[in-house]
This record gives structure tokens, C-alpha cells and sequence, in this order.
């Protein structure tokens, strides 16, 4: 049996993870409808998000990279925490189409790095063998952070304005930079972060073909890619779709989507690290894509207050399931090529390509045909990934 890591080592981690919630995308959700006040086009808010997500998407890989050949891991945790600060600032100072644009840039960049940092950390600190359990925790405490950011936002936007829900994302950056320095650098084994070999002058980091030769890590890229092109959209959509109609207050139902579906990843994610531990990551990732399709029918049917819980649990449910099987199967398939970061760079890159079209996409046949069809729409992309996670099981399976 492995040992536990030390107290000193794992509460900051834990605490990084929570405050870090920002980082990836808990200022998202407010950013729909904070334009859509300011007069802002549901087509043209999409569009904004979605040019930031691209650029995040295009050096989602490299940085991975340079996370694997790092010696200071801890450094990658530091500069999302920039980004966001910088990303809230800007989108508090103008609501020019470019300045917003170049403030989810930012907040895309962030996003990209923190979670390849975050997973090479971990393993550095719990090696390949403690990793399962231990991302487990992480993902807990990280839904546990949005559910409390995103309260905290609903409130202080309702009571103050939307400048103070930017300044909690700032705050949430800050703090979370702060957690990492607390993390002993010696602390982080750099060979066990990037999945080496014990010896790496007899077997040296894999080339970076690992990427295009690794079956499984294909497939798994290109279902999250389907999926996500329907997910993505689905939460400020509905957030729009409810404001826009008058159902809402504009930043407590932002908030409170947020809340119920992080409130369920917190479990979701502990019971899939369950699962996981038991068999393998490949059921895990298959139930996840069942409930997108479920979500797109509900959402249809029920708006507002209505709709709310039971499409909100349902993203928990299958969001949770993903936050820990996706980082555990790529480090997993690629343990021994010394790429893992790499990898999980490259997942989340080809996964971006659905998530950074899918506002978009959203936006705009929602202008033209209405939010109702186009949940719908968005929902059918689940059963897309279902079937390739089926017809190509025969390479995933085993992880």
C-alpha cells in the first residue's frame, strides 16, 4: 500500500481546487446574461465566447506540454490566476465587442492550463497509484468551489450589481494562486507528474505521435468533442431563454443553475471515483453521455423555476461523472509514456473544438428558430457519442 500524502501537501491542494473554480468557467454563466442587459444579441454573445474559446482551445496542447517538462509545476497554477483577475477586470472597465472578447481570451487560457497543471500536481504528489482516489477528492472540493462561488455571486449581483460578482472571480484567482505556494515544491515528483518510466535514459518521454497513434485516447477525445458541441450551450441558453421571458431575475437564476448542478457533481464525482475504482473508467463515461439527450427534453418542456432542478441535476450527474473519469482515463492509457499532461492538453483541446462551437451554434438557431428546438437539437449530440463510445469499445474498454 501506498502512503497517504502529507497533511501539508494535501489541504492546500484541496484548497486550490476549490478556489479555483473561476479559473475554469465560473464567470461564464454571468457573462450571457450581463451582456444580454447591456443590449448585447444572443448571436453576438456567442460569438464573443466562442472566439475566446477557440484561443483557449489552441494552446490547450502546448501547454500541456510544457507542463510535462516543467520542474516547477506550481508555476501553471499562478498564471491561470492572472488570467482571471485580468479577465474580470477587463470585462468590468468595457462591454466593447473586442475588450470582451480579449476578456474570455483570458479566461480561456486559464481554463486551459489549470486542469493539466492541477492533474500533474496530483499525480506528482500521489503517483499513478493514488491518483484515482485522490482526483476523486479534487473534483469534489472544485464543485464544492463553484457551488459556493456561484451563490455567492447570485447574491452579491442581486443585492450589489454584476461588478461584484467579477471582483468574487477575482478574489476566487488570488486566493487560489496563494493555496499553490503553500505547496512544497520537493513535494511534487516531476517524473511521476508527467507518467515516466523509472528510467528515462533507457526509455525516454514518448514523441508527440503518441498523440495520433493512441487509439484510445482518440476515441475519447472525439466522443467528448460530440458531446460537449450539444452541452455546452445548454446552460447559458437556458439562462437566456429564462430572463429573456421574464421568468427570472437575471444573476439568482444564473446563480442557482449553477448551485444544483455543482451541488450533485460534489457527488457524482465521489461515487464515480467509487466506480472507477471497482472497474474501470469506460461506464463511467458512457452513463455520462446518457443524460445530455434527457437534458435536452426536459429543457424543451419546462421552463424557468419549473425546469431548473431536474435539467440542473442531470448536468450534475453527468458533468461529475466526467470531471474524474476523463483525468483518470488519460492518465491511466498514457501511464509509462511520460505524455500524460500532454494528453490531458490534447483531450481537452479536441473536447474545446465542441465546447468553444457549441455557444455559437446555440446562439444563433436559437435566434432563429427559438430556445425550445434547440435544446433539443443540442440534446441529440449525447446520443451521437453514445454510439461511438459503443462502436469503439473495443479500444477503451479496458481503462
Amino acid at each position: 500500500m501506498t502512503s497517504r500524502p502529507a497533511p501539508s501537501r494535501i489541504w492546500p491542494l484541496y484548497a486550490v481546487n476549490f478556489f479555483m473554480a473561476d479559473m475554469q468557467s465560473g464567470i461564464g454563466p454571468f457573462v450571457g446574461v450581463f451582456l444580454q442587459e447591456r443590449g448585447w444579441a444572443s448571436g453576438l454573445i456567442g460569438t464573443a465566447m466562442t472566439i475566446g474559446n477557440v484561443a483557449g482551445m489552441l494552446v490547450t496542447t502546448p501547454i500541456g506540454g510544457f507542463i510535462d517538462s516543467s520542474r516547477n509545476k506550481r508555476l501553471w497554477v499562478v498564471i491561470p490566476g492572472a488570467c482571471v483577475v485580468l479577465a474580470s477586470a477587463i470585462i468590468l472597465i468595457s462591454q466593447n465587442f473586442w475588450a470582451v472578447t480579449f476578456s474570455q481570451v483570458a479566461q480561456s487560457l486559464a481554463s486551459a492550463a489549470i486542469v493539466p497543471a492541477v492533474t500533474g500536481i496530483s499525480l506528482g504528489i500521489a503517483k499513478q497509484k493514488g491518483f484515482n482516489a485522490l482526483n476523486g477528492r479534487n473534483q469534489a472540493f472544485n464543485h464544492a468551489g463553484n457551488m459556493v462561488g456561484a451563490a455567492l455571486s447570485g447574491y452579491l449581483g442581486y443585492k450589489f450589481g454584476y461588478v461584484w460578482v467579477f471582483v468574487l472571480a477575482a478574489v476566487f484567482g488570488a486566493v487560489a494562486v496563494a493555496c499553490i505556494l503553500m505547496i512544497p515544491a520537493k513535494a511534487i515528483d516531476d517524473r511521476q507528474a508527467r507518467g515516466s518510466n523509472e528510467d528515462e535514459s533507457k526509455n525516454p518521454p514518448a514523441g508527440l505521435s503518441v498523440l495520433f497513434k493512441h487509439k484510445p485516447l482518440l476515441v475519447l477525445a472525439l466522443a467528448l468533442a460530440i458531446f460537449h458541441l450539444g452541452n455546452a450551450a445548454i446552460v447559458p441558453l437556458y439562462g437566456l431563454a429564462a430572463v429573456s421571458a421574464g421568468q427570472a431575475n437575471g444573476p439568482s437564476f444564473v446563480a442557482t443553475i449553477v448551485v444544483i448542478a455543482q451541488g450533485v457533481m460534489i457527488v457524482t464525482s465521489l461515487v464515480g471515483m467509487q466506480v472507477a475504482g471497482k472497474r474501470n473508467y469506460w461506464p463511467v463515461i458512457l452513463v455520462s453521455f446518457m443524460f445530455l439527450p434527457i437534458r435536452g427534453v426536459l429543457a424543451y418542456f419546462l421552463g424557468g423555476w419549473w425546469g431548473v432542478v431536474p435539467v440542473q441535476v442531470l448536468d450534475g450527474i453527468g458533468t461529475g461523472l466526467q470531471t474524474v473519469a476523463v483525468p483518470g482515463m488519460v492518465a491511466r492509457s498514457l501511464d509509462g509514456t511520460g505524455r500524460i499532461n500532454l494528453g490531458q492538453g490534447a483531450v481537452i483541446t479536441v473536447q474545446g473544438v465542441g465546447a468553444s462551437l457549441s455557444p455559437a451554434l446555440g446562439g444563433w438557431i436559437a435566434q432563429w428558430i427559438g430556445y425550445g428546438p434547440t435544446f433539443l437539437l443540442l440534446g441529440a449530440f449525447g446520443l451521437a457519442s453514445m454510439a461511438l463510445w459503443l462502436a469503439f469499445g473495443a479500444h477503451v474498454k479496458k481503462y
